[in-house]
């Protein structure tokens, strides 16, 4: 074996470039495996420990009233344990800079019980009136700190003694049972673990069990929360998925196209080891070693550059549950350490099987020249054709060795499939923000009176005029097309996370576009995004309940709008009126008609009114969009990019098998020019081939990636994100093959265009 591996040391040297194709295409396959296996086994991995942990509640229940009889919920047949009830109540937090959602109080005498247990990361719990411990996941700092004053509705003062995590979500903050009673609660919630609660329909029939006859309000299931919390990555799965297949066809079309076109380059190697004394095995042997090192160091690489993406992304997307125990799981870790090298070594082992069975008068009589009688038949129907020679030589090279074509070809396909799928997904995200977050350029936003919470400085000029005059100013100013008041107020979602309520006034262009169902009109009717919907477990036409300034007020889902964000509520003018008679518009949204000059605009609006200050536009955009795209990016040019190093190989392996025939051409008259095209052209064709089949099959990708991106994002499928093929689109997309191929094939068509008749007689 020492000999073996000393032979297969120096052939790998001496096929440098096999050897690093075959190692980085192995280890991007293998570091997109790692990226998606690890993403997908991890998606949901801390929360589900960090509700074990915790003794998260399965469900979380508030009913109306003080919660008499709720303690007997807990010997229901479906209980496996309960804790509560807990007075609840919905406090408004006074005007600030730092925070302006309402915080759901519940009042507990400490934080342990069975069900939702807190976890006291910082200070200590509250055990005196006007002390209160706030929800934070740990290590993350909201805009308290300790021994800080909160300030709330009806003129109370609260003092933060502890920072507390509750992964059931069941509360913003709590207080002493004594302090919540001088609160005046008007709710109580009730906290349930069941024997059964693998699925939403398990959890559906124990929660009826428990709440049947009982003035419940909202509930909500740790299986919403924990779909939340895989939402965060699970929509890169289908795309790494795919991505991670593709490269992994790749690999095995490259591996098995240099490890055969090394076998047939290297007959009279073969021949000359046999001689020597080699058996049939050690020939093996050397063939498979060729390809198995580079395969484990190109594993070994991709697999940490798997997890160095995939670490900070699961990190990211679970820093605010509670848990700093992002691991991805040893197993895929395994799986690729063995698997990819061993796909590596059995599309070897097909190949070096030929180099095995050869003896060794056979392999040094082969030669390197190809076998030319189907080539010949191809060149002699070419010869009639009006092209170019060189042209015409080119399209017969690639019926020389049919196999290898097949496998270039292969990886081509798959190339060009990789560049429309991601151009697809691309134009997807792209449409979908664009619909989401309308261009700015001739739209205007005055602020008028701060709302809460709102991200900036609060203390801005008082406006001079009413909010019906200055809505009137912006209609008379020139350049207006259309304006809309809006109004924002953060709420309470009885039984889910808080919610923020945009009202709107004037023209309805200017809100968000409706999908499905209508704008709301009346005071109890409002519109949603689907995610909220999706989140929540609701669908169209079911009901919420808010609570605001102590009033609760249930309200019908009308309406379906196309907004990214889970949170937000749009209501009518008239539910403003009905909720906080009094209130003005916060700001104003001006869609300016095509010319008008923005500045001019903004300047004489200030003049109307000093109080009206222009908001800079958003430039911002979706972490999660640049994230998707910038990684489709990042695979598409490294897919083709190992694309063309497949071609790149096929050219080189051409050039060395056919040196004789190259030395023939040149001493006959062909130019070095005419050798670079003819190199070129049995490449390019095979592009144009590659490219009408792997568009469709990039398209029929995307109709597949799309959809179930969509949906683990828990949005509706939406035409925008799907049509997004068109002619000219799709017209580049066809040249994509030829430009895989061309880029791989030049470089070594110009190396054999430029070697000189006395280079190939030397070699030969």
């Amino acid at each position: 074996m020492s000999a073996v591996w000393r032979v297969a040391r120096a052939a790998a040297r001496r096929r440098r470039l096999q050897t690093i194709v075959i190692g980085v295409v192995v280890g991007v396959s293998t570091a997109t495996m790692v990226l998606a296996l690890g993403l997908l086994t991890s998606a949901s991995a801390p929360f589900d420990r960090a509700h074990q942990q915790q003794s998260g509640a399965h469900l979380v229940a508030v009913f109306d009233g003080p919660g008499d009889g709720l303690a007997e919920t807990a010997g229901r047949p479906a209980v496996a344990a309960a804790a509560g009830p807990f007075a609840q109540v919905t406090v408004d937090v006074a005007m600030t800079s730092r925070i302006g959602m309402p915080l759901t109080v519940a009042g507990r005498a400490d934080p342990g019980g069975a069900v939702d247990r807190l976890t006291v990361w910082q200070g200590r719990w509250a055990d005196a009136p006007g002390e209160i411990v706030l929800n934070e996941p740990p290590g993350e700092h909201g805009p308290w700190s300790l021994g800080e004053r909160v300030d709330v509705a009806g003129g109370r003062t609260f003092t933060v003694v502890g920072f507390a995590y509750s992964v059931s979500r069941s509360a913003d903050a709590w207080v002493t049972p004594a302090q919540m009673t001088a609160l005046n609660p008007d709710s109580a919630q009730m906290l349930y673990r069941f024997t059964a609660a693998g699925t939403a329909e398990e959890i559906a029939a124990a929660e009826t069990a428990v709440t049947a006859g009982l003035p419940l309000l909202g509930t909500q299931s740790y299986l919403t929360l924990k779909q939340e919390v895989a939402a965060e990555t699970a929509v890169y799965i289908p795309l790494l998925i795919v991505f991670g297949v593709l490269g992994m066809a790749v690999a095995v079309l490259i591996v098995a196209n240099v490890i055969s076109g090394a076998v047939v380059a290297g007959y009279r190697h073969i021949g000359v080891l046999k001689a020597l004394g080699f058996t049939s095995n050690q020939v093996l042997a050397v063939y498979l070693l060729m390809v198995t090192v580079p395969a484990v160091v190109g594993c070994v690489l991709g697999a940490v550059l798997g997890h160095v993406t995939a670490v900070p992304l699961l990190a990211d997307a679970f820093a605010g549950f509670g848990t700093t125990e992002i691991a991805i799981d040893a197993w895929v870790y395994a799986l690729a350490a063995l698997g990819m090298p061993a796909v590596v070594v059995v599309t070897a082992l097909l190949a070096a099987l030929r180099a095995r069975g050869l003896s060794a008068a056979q392999a040094i009589s082969a030669g390197s020249a190809p076998s030319v009688g189907r080539a010949l038949a191809v060149q002699r129907v070419l010869s009639g054709a009006r092209l170019p020679r060189s042209v015409s030589l080119g399209l017969g090279v690639p019926f020389a060795r049919p196999a290898r074509s097949a496998l270039t070809l292969a990886a081509i396909v798959l190339g060009v499939m990789t560049v429309t799928l991601a151009s697809g997904v691309t134009t997807s995200v792209t449409s979908y923000r664009a619909a989401v977050e309308p261009p700015t350029e001739n739209r205007v936003e005055l602020l008028a009176a701060p709302p809460r919470g709102f991200p900036g400085p609060q203390r801005l000029p008082e406006p001079t005029l009413s909010d019906a005059e200055d809505e009137a100013l912006l209609r008379s100013l020139p350049g207006a097309a259309a304006v809309a008041a809006v109004a924002r107020l953060p709420v309470g979602v009885v039984g889910g996370d808080p919610a923020e309520v945009y009202f709107h006034r004037g023209d309805r262009d200017l809100g968000p576009v409706v999908l499905s169902g209508h704008w709301p009109a009346a005071p109890d009717e409002v519109a949603v995004p689907s995610r909220f919907l999706n989140q929540r477990g609701l669908s169209l036409g079911d009901a919420i309940t808010v609570e605001f300034d102590g009033d609760r007020t249930r309200l019908r889902v009308v309406g379906v709008v196309l907004t990214n964000p889970a949170d937000e509520v749009y209501a009518s003018w008239s539910a403003l009126t009905a909720l906080a008679p009094g209130t003005r518009a916060h700001s104003y949204l001006v869609e300016l008609r095509p010319g008008a000059d923005r500045q001019a605009y903004v300047d004489a609006a200030a003049d109307g009114d000093p109080g009206l200050t222009p908001i800079p536009p958003d430039e911002g955009g979706s972490s999660q969009a640049v994230v998707l795209i910038g990684f489709a990016t990042l695979m598409t040019l490294v897919l083709a990019a190992v694309s063309a190093l497949g071609v790149f190989n096929t050219v080189v392996l051409i050039s060395r098998e056919r040196r004789r025939d190259l030395g023939m051409l040149k001493s006959i008259g062909m130019t070095p020019r005419q050798v670079t095209v003819m190199m070129v052209t049995s490449m390019g064709v095979l592009g144009v081939v590659g490219g009408l089949i792997g568009l469709p099959l990039g398209v029929a990708a995307h109709a597949l990636i799309a959809p179930a991106m969509m949906r683990a994002a828990q949005a509706d499928v939406l035409d925008i994100v799907m049509d997004v093929y068109h002619a000219p689109l799709l017209a580049l997309l066809a040249l994509a093959g030829v430009v895989i191929a061309v880029l791989g094939a030049y470089l070594p068509a110009r190396g054999a265009g430029r070697a000189t008749i006395a280079e190939v007689l030397h070699t030969e």
